[in-house]
């Protein structure tokens, strides 16, 4: 769909991703999205997600929650968490993966069908996929008016986060980047640090099918 949703904060004492070494870092859950993230961010630069980090699960508290109480040193941000803690002047970006290689060169969200659904309703699924491909299209071309639909449906009360979210991410580029890389990429990671056994191969060959992006992507010309 998009790349750039998440960013990694850290505390006054972590500079960069390599200080997470021996820090509390908090998550949701373990095997949250947040916490596969972190693990492949870390793994990426030597880091052992499951040695070398304190992971610190919140249960019912946020956190981020944690984190303004000087309770973990860092954690990974979505929006609008990013955009608060940048107001309130707390923390530091370790990392935005808006603009910070590799992961600004992947995609972090993607849509999943399941196998039955898509086998046996393909025109209800394309017409799903280009719903939301045209609502991408319409954050990129007019991000004020996604924000004062995202109030009006009472997603979030604070425009100005979600204008700035949406102004921030780049969601006019779905064209321009490579599904498959991304899977590649994730589940290359995923394997090296221990989460799964199947190879990238095996994951895209079975599990992946690009037929209505790429009719979309012809459909749907800039």
């Amino acid at each position: 769909m998009h790349v750039g949703c998440f960013e990694v904060f850290g505390n006054e004492r972590i500079h960069s991703i390599l200080d997470l070494k021996g820090k509390s870092v908090g998550v949701e859950a373990l095997g949250s999205p947040p916490h596969l993230f972190l693990s492949v961010i870390a793994a990426n630069i030597g880091i052992d997600p499951g040695k070398d980090i304190n992971w610190v699960t919140s249960g019912s508290v946020r956190p981020r929650e944690l984190f303004v109480d000087g309770k973990i040193d860092a954690f990974l941000g979505l929006p609008p968490e990013p955009q608060e803690l940048r107001v309130r002047h707390i923390g530091r970006v370790l990392l935005n993966s808006a603009v910070d290689r590799p992961y600004s060169h992947y995609i972090c969200c993607m849509l999943i069908g399941s196998k039955d659904y898509v086998r046996n309703y393909p025109v209800a699924t394309k017409r799903v996929l280009r719903a939301i491909l045209k609502a991408n299209e319409l954050c990129a071309a007019e991000p004020a008016r996604a924000a004062q639909r995202l109030v009006d449906g009472g997603f979030t009360n604070r425009y100005d986060y979600a204008l700035q979210t949406l102004t921030e991410l780049p969601y006019d580029k779905w064209r321009d980047y490579d599904a498959a890389d991304t899977i590649r990429f994730y589940t290359l990671r995923l394997h090296e640090a221990g989460f799964i056994k199947s190879s990238p191969q095996k994951i895209i060959a079975d599990n992946t099918d690009w037929r209505f992006l790429n009719e979309l992507k012809r459909e749907l010309k800039a």
